[in-house]
């Protein structure tokens, strides 16, 4: 299979908890790399630009005021089927609905604050990047796919 990139951040209830480290070990646990990663104070641009295919949503205010409300860590990952991978990692949306061993699973208080974000596919993961990180700011490495 080949190595690709996703984007992912530690939502500001992530943050504020203190489980920045330990989300970030679960992703270096399961063998993803770090490309690139920097804490970001979301503004209500780059979050309009984030959740553009939920804007005309009820819960999209929501979604907006939650990720503007703290800081944030932003992070890309790469991996084999890293999109795949980390979507496991995280768990269900609904952390009722998380399995046990998961990260929301374990730590998500709610549907809204429930602590990671991870692109749902390697388009979203691109679009997603674009928005946090410049080209320079993504480090290539071994099996880079630093054009991902």
């Amino acid at each position: 299979m080949p190595v690709s990139r996703t984007f992912v951040m530690v939502k500001p209830d992530g943050v504020r908890r203190g489980l920045v480290g330990a989300i970030v070990g679960r992703l270096e646990a399961k063998g993803l790399c770090l490309r690139a990663m920097k804490l970001v104070s979301v503004s209500s641009a780059m979050a309009a630009r984030h959740y553009e295919e939920h804007r005309g949503k009820p819960y999209y205010p929501e979604l907006v005021q939650f990720i503007t409300a703290g800081p944030a860590l932003a992070m890309v990952w790469e991996g084999r089927e890293a999109v795949a991978v980390v979507r496991a990692l995280m768990g269900a949306t609904d952390p009722a609905k998380a399995a046990p061993g998961t990260i929301r699973g374990d730590w998500a208080l709610s549907i809204t604050e429930n602590l990671v974000h991870g692109s749902d596919g390697e388009e979203s993961a691109r679009r997603e990047m674009e928005i946090y990180f410049s080209p320079a700011e993504l480090s290539a490495g071994p099996g880079s796919t630093a054009s991902a």
